[in-house]
């Protein structure tokens, strides 16, 4: 018999920290700023890369890597780091490769922070973004590309459109193009999708969202799959591939192999931009990811009856949610999460704007808050809330119908969020 691979709800429990005898059962939190050494060529070395070890928290820290082991493990991939947001997270996976002059395609369908990241933030910095729709043909979506192309990007359910990523088709493009595929795959969570076992190369995570489960913590990760091979590309990617100056000429793909990704963001930048998460955020972080396995089925299940029952009702005009038969994402909902897809559902009202805000104000249990997926039910209305700064027409290409409700489903009783959804309904066709 081969080595067992434990499964998804072990690694959630287990992985990440083991005591050995006399630690602790449960990961400590490492509080610290810095660490201890002996000597001054022991401290040297690990300035030069040359051991590994912890000297400062900023660039690596045993409370943040047992957690980033665990995400890592559970997405398949080999390495991962922690960030402090999941917008720090997708900065520094498209700035490890890209810098002034370069370019990134992306599906124009995404997080409205994201959407913001590339379109103002990174062509300030010189990097310039093209936005696709996701369901082009491969021939349409390629037409996008460049000779600086660097990286494709997608989320796995899109923020708030909810629409599924066929990814096999973007890592083909992708990979037909030379360039790394990234997906963000905070709302299936690796509990419902595995973007790496579809050809996925670099997974970025908001871990403030299911991960961490209760709205305690903001915070991102980015883990590398090991398969995306810099050096046959080793012209596009010089900042893996060349010198590192700032380091004594040390090259990347050389001294990490395929742990070189994560090591350049982690030593370049972190110690530069130093968006760290405190050891005390990964603990609580750890303590959400203990569970989701258990939470994440609990989120669908609910989720999904709620949808049905917004379809029953008469003031609803139309509901979106990829695990209801007759969804234009459901096949590929199917393909890709056939488990369940997440918690989030959006729809819209008949009577318009006004109607759905009045709708929110008299929702009782659940709650107006600029966040989604945690254990408790929460709405949104994108066009006056989270993406109020984009105009109609960015509205619509980024998915987000003016009329468009994001109610996160939490993990309550079921018939408790009917009956509330039922009153607030009630009581605004009154």
């Amino acid at each position: 018999m081969g080595k067992h691979t434990p499964k998804p709800g072990t690694v959630c429990v287990q992985a990440g920290w083991t005591p050995k005898k006399g630690e602790p059962r449960v990961l400590p939190i490492y509080q610290s700023t810095t660490f201890k050494y002996d000597t001054s060529e022991q401290m040297g070395k690990l300035f030069d890369l040359e051991e590994s070890g912890y000297f400062y928290t900023r660039l690596q820290n045993p409370t943040n890597d047992a957690v980033a082991a665990k995400i890592a493990q559970l997405e398949g991939g080999i390495s991962a780091m922690l960030t402090s947001s999941g917008q720090a997270a997708s900065f520094y996976a498209f700035f490890n490769i890209c810098s002034a002059g370069d370019h990134i395609v992306s599906a124009a369908a995404i997080y409205g922070g994201t959407y913001n990241l590339l379109a103002v933030t990174l062509k300030k910095l010189g990097i310039e973004t093209t936005f696709v729709d996701q369901s082009a043909s491969e021939e349409e979506i390629a037409r996008a590309f460049r000779p600086n192309t660097k990286a494709l990007f997608a989320e796995s359910i899109s923020n708030p459109a909810m629409n599924v990523l066929d990814i096999e088709k973007f890592a083909r493009i992708a990979h037909a193009h030379g360039v790394p595929l990234i997906v963000d795959n905070t709302f299936p969570t690796p509990i419902n999708c595995r973007p790496f076992e579809w050809g996925a190369d670099i997974i970025t995570h908001s871990t403030t969202k299911y991960m961490d489960g209760h709205a305690t913590s903001v915070g991102g990760a980015i883990v590398d799959s090991g398969n995306f091979d810099w050096e046959a590309h080793a012209d596009k990617f010089p900042g893996l591939t060349r010198p590192d100056e700032s380091y004594h000429g040390l090259v990347y793909t050389q001294a990490f192999g395929k742990n070189a990704y994560i090591t350049k963001a982690t030593v370049q930048l972190m110690r530069d931009l130093g968006a760290i998460p405190s050891p005390h955020n990964a603990f609580l972080l750890n303590l959400g990811l203990e569970t989701l396995h258990l939470r994440v089925p609990r989120h669908c299940e609910n989720a999904l009856t709620v949808a049905r029952y917004l379809q029953s009702r008469p003031e609803v005009a139309w509901v979106h949610y990829p695990g209801l038969e007759g969804d234009p994402y459901h096949e590929l909902a199917q393909k890709y999460m056939p488990n369940g897809t997440c918690g989030v559902l959006t729809f819209g009202l008949k009577g318009g704007r006004d109607f759905s805000v009045r709708f929110m104000d008299n929702l009782r249990l659940v709650a107006i808050v600029t966040h989604v997926a945690d254990a408790r039910t929460c709405v949104l209305h994108p066009a006056s809330h989270t993406h109020r700064q984009l105009s109609d027409e960015q509205l619509i290409e980024a998915g987000v119908a003016p009329d468009l409700i994001r109610l996160s489903v939490g993990i309550e009783d079921v018939d408790d969020i009917l009956l509330d959804i039922d009153q607030a309904l009630t009581a605004t066709t009154r």
